[in-house]
């Protein structure tokens, strides 16, 4: 047949030539879209709505999963329900949190290599104590668009109705927080758990945060414990008590309860995770711990109140929890409220040195009771001898072995001979495991104590966030003898931030100011060697209510510049220190550069254990 024949034939011969030369050319252009091999939880029993327990089908689902090449495990929209009963039992050793094993894993994402779980906007409702995620042995796993949560929350609130001399009345939510009377006091129960009342906050009801001057024990007064509770009917109960402190009518009491025995997400041993669109709204503990884990993204991941339910609290403890990892952790446009701890904690576990075995050899102990059970180092990796009056470093090692004798002690067994200088009750950092940290576009809403905490000696970066913590908004510490978190850093920027009136509006331990960096040091003078460095603050705004907004301890190379320092009136002075810029120790510091408001508290700078020819400040700015 010839083509010159039917001309018609020829142009379309053409066009579909042209179409599909430009499709090749699309697709060797475009960013190529992943394949994923979709197995969908729904095919192996999960019943979305139904309120069925979903670890069976779940639990099967990932077994198919196991064996894909890049397996997408998926969940069509809707609620999945989530109980222990049929949870895989597994022991872990969390960091920073109660011992109490095996824990219940609903989601177990074991010895995978690719994996990505997405939720497609569903809830998934957990039920008694039990842990959502746990990420173990894994690599390049991403979790997204899901929610975690709890029909009875292991949290507790009330609203404050009316107070007196001798009691205060407060109503319940019983379809939420179920109780019972026991000894005359509060027990909340559901779900094949109890729990006393063994903390409480009090939040504003109209802006949400945490109430002026209220955290920890002011929020009742001390020994507000020996209160008797009665049930007076409708969800109302009356606790008798006269209370040194009464809560504002109309104000809410978060009740804390439970222990933190389980993580939302809990990550170990794994490297290359993303968690992205996560909201968490509950968790038994801590929200997302990561520990021994390298290279970890968080991108929209909210832990906050579900404010559907009307509550005021999201996670039992910190939000993102970060133990021992290394490579690079990206906090990105993530969102933290409602916390009763701190929204991020970024730090290493120091040990403690309990004797001298031989020339190289040491017994080690955990010192804090909830950081305990980890395989504290492996084979080649690096740690470092810290004294334990000066937290200076006095020598470095490899270990070449590494022995459990329990679950607090082990032996290590090192490359070189112990340093002379080295004794007993010093302390070691493993210098391997220390990330690089980046947190950027997030908000760190009103939550019970600090907002960002980081030791690390990698690269920090700090940028465009926006602080309203009820404590300091930003801390960097270091210890060897109370917590037992490492390290000291290296390299932090902290730019382009919006530190707001709120910040510093309770007092918790280190609270020196809005931002603290307070290194537990025992023994320190002006001879003493700083024990952080190379720390840069600018281009912040300040809007200071008090007149504390740094506080500096044992630092060298402090900038503080090109930053705006804005009176806010929000809320009535409290601090008793009456200073600006408290420096204590430091080395190489620049305060210049600043808008100073002429009604800013103090505008005066502290010095102590430092000349002052180690400091270059502004004119308007006074040293005492």
């Amino acid at each position: 047949m010839s083509i010159n024949k039917y001309p018609g034939s020829l142009l379309l011969l053409t066009v579909i030539l042209c179409c599909w030369q430009h499709l090749t050319a699309q697709r060797n252009t475009a960013v190529k879209q992943p394949y994923y091999d979709t197995v969908y939880v729904t095919v192996y029993g999960a019943t979305p709505d139904s309120r069925n327990d979903a670890v069976p089908a779940v639990q099967a689902a990932l077994e198919v999963c196991r064996k894909k090449r890049n397996p997408l495990l998926f969940f069509p929209a809707g609620r999945y329900d989530f109980w222990p009963t049929k949870a895989r039992q597994k022991a872990y050793y969390e960091s920073n949190t109660t011992v109490d094993n095996p824990r219940y894993n609903a989601i177990l994402i074991d010895n995978f290599r690719q994996l990505t779980v997405s939720g497609n906007g569903s809830s998934f409702i957990y039920h008694g104590r039990i842990q959502p995620f746990t990420i173990d042995h894994s690599s390049n796993v991403t979790i997204r668009d899901l929610a975690v949560n709890w029909d009875f929350p292991l949290t507790a609130q009330a609203t404050v109705l009316d107070t007196a001399a001798d009691h205060i009345d407060v109503s319940i939510d019983t379809a939420q927080y179920p109780y019972r009377l026991n000894n005359q006091q509060l027990v909340f129960a559901a779900e094949g758990w109890s729990g006393k009342i063994t903390g409480v906050m009090e939040y504003d009801a109209k802006t949400h945060l945490i109430a002026y001057r209220t955290g920890d024990q002011p929020a009742l007064g001390n020994n507000w414990s020996s209160y008797s509770a009665e049930i007076r009917g409708n969800g109302v109960v009356r606790l008798h008590h006269r209370f040194l402190r009464k809560p504002a009518p109309g104000n809410v009491l978060v009740l804390r309860h439970n222990a933190r025995d389980h993580a939302m997400i809990f990550v170990t041993d794994s490297k290359h995770i993303q968690f992205q669109h996560i909201n968490g709204y509950h968790c038994a503990g801590l929200g997302i711990l990561s520990q021994y884990a390298s290279d970890l993204t968080f991108s929209h991941v909210n832990i906050v109140p579900d404010s559907t339910k009307g509550r005021y609290f999201s996670g039992h403890d910190d939000g993102l929890h970060f133990s021992n990892c290394s490579g690079n952790i990206v906090v990105d446009s993530c969102r933290f409220a409602g916390l009763m701890d701190d929204p991020i904690n970024v730090h290493g576990t120091y040990v403690k040195i309990i004797r001298k075995l031989g020339s190289n050899r040491l017994l080690c102990r955990f010192m804090e009771s909830m950081s305990i059970g980890m395989e504290w180092a492996r084979t080649n990796e690096k740690v470092a001898f810290i004294n334990h009056h000066s937290l200076q470093t006095i020598g470095n090692s490899k270990v070449t072995a590494f022995k459990v004798n329990s679950p607090t002690d082990f032996e290590l067994t090192l490359s070189d001979t112990i340093p002379v200088r080295v004794a007993e009750s010093d302390g070691l950092e493993n210098t391997t495991w220390t990330p690089n940290v980046t947190v950027r576009n997030s908000s760190f809403e009103s939550c019970r104590a600090r907002g960002l905490l980081v030791s690390t000696p990698g690269k920090v970066i700090v940028t465009g966030n926006n602080f309203s913590s009820s404590g300091s908004a930003i801390l960097i510490a270091g210890d060897v003898n109370s917590w037992y978190e490492s390290g000291a850093v290296r390299d932090v920027l902290i730019k382009n931030n919006r530190f707001l009136a709120p910040c510093n509006t309770s007092d918790y331990q280190f609270t020196e100011a809005v931002i603290s960096i307070y290194p537990e040091i025992p023994i320190m003078n002006a001879a003493t060697p700083p024990y952080h460095k190379n720390i840069r603050i600018v281009d912040n705004v300040f809007q200071a209510f008090d007149y504390p907004v740094l506080f500096a301890r044992s630092v060298n190379g402090l900038k503080f510049e090109n930053n705006k320092l804005l009176r806010s009136y929000d809320f009535q002075p409290y601090h008793e220190n009456k200073v600006t810029f408290s420096l204590s120790g430091c080395k190489n510091v620049s305060i210049q550069h600043n808008s100073v408001d002429p009604k800013l508290l103090g505008k005066n700078i502290r010095l102590k254990f430092m000349d002052r020819a180690a400091l270059q400040y502004q004119q308007e700015l006074v040293v005492e």
